[in-house]
């Protein structure tokens, strides 16, 4: 199965933050800014950048912008080109359109106009959502620091009625699992016999190689 592939429109703070941690993260991705300056700096560190300005149908048509899995609008401080732009995304058929809104007004119109995700940057870091982006299985991602993070992890069907005993992340992969968060209540600290099931969230702590490590085993 192909990697998914990734468009990022717009790469200021935000943007750049995201497109890069989904290349460390392995995927391709293509940048696109309207300033020139801002896409020389970023054309050595994603997979491809380009100057274009995204409020024109005819330009993200020729870029085949509609190939892509998902398209994130990461448009500054204009709201009307981020809304133009994602009106055009939707309308030429690209699967997944996820958009930057910079206030709740904003996000309104976004989610009104079929946006199939709305972030909002004050609430959502880039590296955040690069990894929830990418990771069906990982609901929530805090980076305690360059290295360290919690995690959560919905369980798959591959794991579900195993034993933290079963699973032993601590020695498999060295990240532990802290939490588990159940219909009925979240067990804190669980302990090696406690099961997990599908819909259960394992919230779980290490550095982030091993958490990916991990990760895998769920979704293998």
């Amino acid at each position: 199965m192909k990697n998914k592939q990734y468009a990022v429109i717009g790469l200021g703070r935000f943007g750049s933050s995201l497109a890069k941690e989904l290349v460390r993260l392995d995927f391709e991705v293509l940048g696109i800014d309207i300033d020139e300056e801002v896409v020389q700096e970023m054309q050595d560190k994603l997979t491809h950048t380009v100057v274009a300005d995204c409020t024109e149908e005819e330009v993200l048509r020729s870029l085949g912008i509609r190939n892509f899995d998902c398209v994130i609008v990461a448009i500054g401080d204009d709201i009307q080109s981020s809304i133009m732009t994602a009106l055009i995304l939707k309308d030429l058929g690209v699967k997944q359109v996820v958009a930057k809104a910079l206030n709740e007004l904003h996000g309104k119109v976004l989610e009104r106009i079929g946006v199939d995700r709305v972030i909002y940057p004050e609430r959502d870091m880039g590296i955040r959502v690069a990894h929830q982006l990418v990771s069906p299985n990982l609901l929530d991602y805090i980076e305690l620091s360059k290295d360290y993070t919690v995690a959560e992890l919905s369980v798959s069907k591959r794991i579900s009625g195993r034993t933290l005993r079963d699973l032993d992340p601590r020695r498999k992969h060295g990240c532990s699992v802290v939490a588990i968060n159940k219909h009925s209540g979240v067990i804190i600290a669980p302990m090696a016999e406690d099961r997990v099931d599908v819909g259960d969230v394992m919230v779980v702590i290490g550095t982030n190689e091993q958490i990916d490590s991990f990760e895998e085993e769920v979704n293998r």
